[in-house]
């Protein structure tokens, strides 16, 4: 219980609010927002909210973590969307602001994904990757080499 606690609390402060308050506070109104538009935009949101949930509950479950720095999972985790690229959950999260941007047919929210990307990247370079080295060694160099950064790979 204290895990899901933990996912969940983690989940509404920093994805919930990146993918989701900011987008909406720079969107303004719904109001604009199409049927066409919802079309255009629903695959996004939803395919970067499963992508985003599906590795949550391999935190979870297969690695007893949280996406969390001060609690990460304690086993490397290699499947699911892990299988093919190393940072599936940024890449969920981008997914809805990018679903965001085409609801709202917003430059503003375009522009906000951009800084997001390049904010994930350096966290990524910077944080994450020396201290996935760290606690999994070698385990976590064969992953690297057989699994991209940011582009999906074939498996």
């Amino acid at each position: 219980m204290i895990l899901f606690l933990k996912n969940l609390l983690f989940t509404v402060l920093i994805p919930g609010t990146v993918g989701v308050y900011v987008p909406l506070r720079l969107a303004g109104s719904w109001q604009g927002a199409s049927a066409q538009d919802w079309l255009l935009a629903a695959p996004l949101l939803l395919a970067g909210a499963f992508i985003y949930f599906w590795c949550l509950w391999n935190f979870a479950v297969t690695g007893r973590g949280t996406p969390a720095p001060i609690d990460p999972p304690k086993k490397l985790i290699v499947r699911g969307p892990h299988k093919y690229v190393r940072n599936p959950m940024y890449l969920g999260v981008l997914g809805v602001v990018f679903g965001w941007a085409v609801l709202f047919r917003s430059t503003a929210i375009l522009s906000y994904a951009a800084i997001v990307a390049l904010m994930f990247h350096l966290t990524v370079l910077a944080i994450e990757e020396p201290s996935l080295r760290r606690l999994f060694g070698a385990e976590y160099e064969d992953y690297c080499r057989s699994v991209r950064r940011w582009i999906p790979t074939k498996r």
